[in-house]
């Protein structure tokens, strides 16, 4: 027996380990390229939280929010990031996708622009040039920030601007303005000093949501759980990183070249404004709240129009969001 014993321990350390289960493989297309309201995600995917949750992870970079809209609702990625807005055009236009997660409950859109250009404010955008990329949201909400402001959509000439270039041709002018999100506000500020004017949409009673978790609604319908895992995960990692930002920003700067540690840490200070209100304080950390969608919505049919309208409904849920997780408006700098 004892030889037996012995034979069968032999033979067990001599035969192959079964193979580990690997994760499901989940990509998200980020609407831009990596930067500092990216980072709680590559902090969970260093933690490892994504993969104990069976999720193999890969973040994309991404080419704006109507590309990774349409990308998401054509079922080429299951997950990624866009401006709301932006999203319910796209769904409107048939791409199948549903929000399941706010990151930005406030709009992050802004114009900025020189006054020695002579532009002192959106009624002196006609007859100038504008820079940002095709895909960039505030090119596609052009024609509902243009009527609030009392201007003609075509009074102002769009030139392709790269995300990264944008501060670079406002200072060459190769534009007149540029539009970008409210988190890089203050790496304009000390550029242009005293010359530099700007304009967030909110000030002009456009307050959309921003940037958002979404998910192809097939995908959904399909792995309820593993999405729900991915929001509540994703979830974990902004509250995280709110609580403390410095571990985020290393697992960013790990991951990503090009990034000046200092500017991003100014950002994520901006970012934790655009992540908070009424809601993300008191219902959950990335709440959606229904009545805001449906004045989204308007917004989109009446400015942009649907080339397919649909229940607003559809277009996010709420059930996948931890409860428990709650935006901390103390750590909110006034």
């Amino acid at each position: 027996m004892k030889c037996l014993r012995i034979a069968g321990i032999a033979f067990a350390l001599l035969a192959p380990a079964a193979p580990s289960q690997a994760g499901e493989a989940v990509t998200l297309t980020l609407n831009w390229t990596p930067t500092a309201d990216h980072s709680p995600l590559y902090y969970a995917k260093a933690q490892g939280w994504y993969e104990k949750a069976g999720i193999d992870l890969t973040i994309e970079t991404g080419k704006g929010s109507g590309v990774s809209a349409l990308k998401v609702g054509s079922g080429g990625s299951p997950f990624g990031i866009a401006d709301l807005p932006t999203a319910l055009v796209a769904k409107s236009k048939g791409a199948d996708v549903v929000a399941v997660m706010s990151i930005y409950a406030n709009t992050a859109q802004t114009f900025y622009w020189l006054k020695s250009y002579g532009v002192n404010g959106p009624k002196d955008f006609p007859g100038h040039k504008i820079g940002n990329p095709p895909g960039d949201a505030s090119r596609v909400m052009w024609p509902a920030f243009a009527k609030a402001a009392g201007i003609a959509p075509d009074s102002v000439t769009f030139v392709n601007v790269g995300p990264t270039a944008k501060i670079a041709a406002l200072k060459s002018h190769t534009v007149d303005i540029i539009s970008d999100f409210y988190n890089e506000h203050d790496l304009k500020v000390i550029t242009f000093g005293s010359d530099l004017g700007y304009l967030n949409w909110k000030d002009i009673g456009l307050n959309p949501y921003g940037n958002s978790l979404i998910v192809n609604g097939a995908y959904l319908k399909k792995n309820p759980k593993l999405v729900e895992q991915f929001v509540r995960i994703t979830q974990k990692a902004y509250a995280a990183c709110v609580a403390d930002v410095t571990p985020c920003l290393k697992a960013l700067l790990d991951q990503v070249s090009g990034l000046d540690k200092e500017n991003q840490q100014r950002q994520w200070e901006r970012i934790k404004y655009l992540m908070t209100d009424q809601f993300t304080t008191t219902k959950a950390l990335g709440w959606i709240d229904g009545d805001r969608m449906k004045k989204d919505y308007e917004l989109v049919k009446t400015y942009l129009g649907m080339e397919k309208p649909f229940d607003v409904n559809t277009a996010f849920t709420t059930k996948m969001l931890d409860t428990s997780i709650k935006m901390d408006a103390s750590k909110v700098k006034k």
